[in-house]
């Protein structure tokens, strides 16, 4: 398969509706807190920490949000694809395509700290298929690459 393009991924608003529609499609519910904890996610320019998303929702709602309930809720994304964890740095992005299986490659800028994710099926279908030729089962490839991107390495 080549490689996965999405010219036109949803945002803000059209993008939570995304969001909504594929987790009440797998089963669950959207509720409120929920939906601020996928807000808050969306709308960080970088990865970001169960404890980033704790904060800004507590902001938003006027009242203490324990991390560990947002990390519960981190999980269940990941797990029904609205969300990807960059494992490298514990933190977790939208993803702006909901709905859409790709295993995710993650460019992460070394200087500012941006992740973009490119699909690429053919790269990690080899590497699904190396390991199921070595007998590994259950993969989930995780790719991250570091680097400069394009705006941090202009500066230099």
């Amino acid at each position: 398969m080549a490689a996965h393009h999405n010219h036109h991924e949803p945002h803000g608003d059209s993008l939570i509706e995304a969001a909504r529609a594929e987790l009440v499609r797998e089963g669950e519910q959207w509720t409120d807190m929920r939906g601020e904890v996928f807000e808050a996610l969306m709308n960080q320019p970088r990865p970001a920490s169960a404890y980033d998303i704790a904060e800004d929702v507590s902001k938003a709602r006027g009242k203490r949000v324990a991390a560990n309930s947002v990390y519960r809720i981190l999980d269940l994304f990941v797990k029904t694809n609205l969300a990807r964890r960059v494992e490298s740095a514990n933190a977790y992005v939208a993803n702006p395509h909901p709905g859409c299986r790709h295993d995710c490659i993650f460019l992460i800028c070394d200087s500012c700290g941006k992740a973009t994710h490119i699909d690429d099926d053919r790269l990690t279908g080899a590497l699904v298929e190396a390991a199921r030729k070595a007998h590994f089962a259950d993969i989930r490839p995780v790719v991250e690459l570091r680097g400069l991107c394009a705006d941090c390495s202009a500066e230099s």
